[in-house]
């Protein structure tokens, strides 16, 4: 069964559409909490989850990380791929997509959660 895509816009505190704050203020540097939506990221992630992502993290081979592309943000796994970098979804119904440089990723995933239970926690980097 395909789901709908559905598309969140991720803004600073006190954006809107209409009124972007700066990306590049101070507050673009501390960490941030997602919710995961859909199934690209099963097993390792599913919908629901909570994603604490590091602006500011070292995006290496293996990462999962936050990207843009094409205008729209994606929660994909960063592998070296020939001569670039790939995002790539742990499900394989999901296409990968290759990117020329670390320029797409805006943050790494560095731990996850889940909402309602303090156990469920796994940390991405130490």
């Amino acid at each position: 069964m395909t789901q709908a895509r559905r598309t969140i816009p991720i803004l600073p505190q006190g954006a809107t559409l209409e009124t972007p704050a700066e990306l590049d203020a101070c507050s673009s540097a501390e960490p941030f909490a997602l919710m995961v939506l859909g199934d690209s990221m099963a097993p390792e992630f599913v919908e629901g989850e909570v994603i604490l992502i590091e602006p500011e993290g070292l995006a290496t081979d293996g990462s999962f990380v936050l990207a843009q592309l094409a205008g729209e943000w994606i929660f994909r796994q960063l592998v070296r791929h020939d001569a670039g970098w790939r995002l790539q979804a742990l499900n394989p119904a999901y296409p990968a997509a290759d990117i020329p440089g670390l320029d797409a990723v805006k943050g790494v995933i560095i731990q996850k959660s889940r909402p309602g239970t303090r156990r469920a926690t796994k940390r991405y980097v130490e």
